[in-house]
């Protein structure tokens, strides 16, 4: 995959690993488009980027996901990635019967899995007629192994790892379509401060892999801690029929 030139659209990209992701392929020579719910967010991460753009709203309402694309195609019709990183995690206590931990399950897989299914649904015609494109799914760690702390947001990051095989698998003899997968460890941004995240990477760290594996066409990259788990588990996976 080329690593300049592009036009790409980064869900989440107004900050953490998302605005991370923007500024290394900006710096690349790229054409970025951010989006993100809060507009005030947006306009400060603009302020530290160079070619960028922003659609803001809220993907994870279905209608927002149809108004969004629809800009996409009319004002960007050359957009050839797109970066499903926007996510949500929440701390569940599934021991806590007051807890309402169905009412936050339904808040991460929503965002974390049907609007990515269906915002990247909307987006394939727009893909499909370029020379070159790829689809990211920004999953995480924790797809391998599930805790007490982010079990249902564990759950919500294994369905997209599913769910971004299969689509792999369905574009497998599409060449000009690549669909990649990013797994990041605990990485420190505000998102993850909740759960300790001062103790993880760096979030350019994560897009210094995505970069790296762009060029090299490699559509499973795991960064950090996840490369230890990623060698062991993923060659028994393969085997598995398919």
């Amino acid at each position: 995959m080329k690593t300049t030139g592009n036009t790409i659209f980064i869900s989440g990209g107004s900050a953490g690993i998302g605005l991370a992701i923007a500024k290394k392929l900006s710096a690349a020579g790229n054409k970025i488009i951010i989006n993100g719910r809060s507009e005030e967010r947006i306009q400060s991460a603009l302020k530290e980027l160079h070619n960028t753009v922003a659609i803001q709203g809220d993907l994870s309402i279905a209608a927002e996901r149809v108004r969004i694309t629809e800009e996409l195609k009319n004002n960007y019709p050359d957009v050839n990635i797109i970066i499903n990183n926007a996510g949500a995690a929440i701390m569940n206590d599934l021991g806590d019967s007051n807890n309402n931990a169905a009412d936050k399950a339904y808040q991460e897989i929503n965002t974390n899995y049907i609007s990515i299914i269906d915002f990247t649904a909307l987006a394939l015609p727009l893909l499909l007629q370029q020379e070159e494109a790829a689809i990211v799914n920004v999953s995480s760690i924790a797809v391998f192994r599930s805790n007490k702390y982010l079990p249902t947001y564990s759950a919500s990051k294994a369905a997209l790892h599913s769910y971004t095989q299969g689509l792999r698998d369905t574009f497998a003899e599409n060449d000009k379509l690549g669909v990649y997968e990013l797994y990041p460890p605990l990485v420190n941004t505000a998102f993850s401060a909740e759960i300790g995240g001062a103790n993880g990477i760096a979030a350019s760290e994560v897009a210094d892999e995505l970069f790296a594996a762009l060029a090299d066409n490699q559509f499973e990259v795991p960064v950090g801690d996840t490369k230890k788990i990623h060698q062991l588990v993923v060659p028994i996976t393969e085997n598995v029929p398919h």
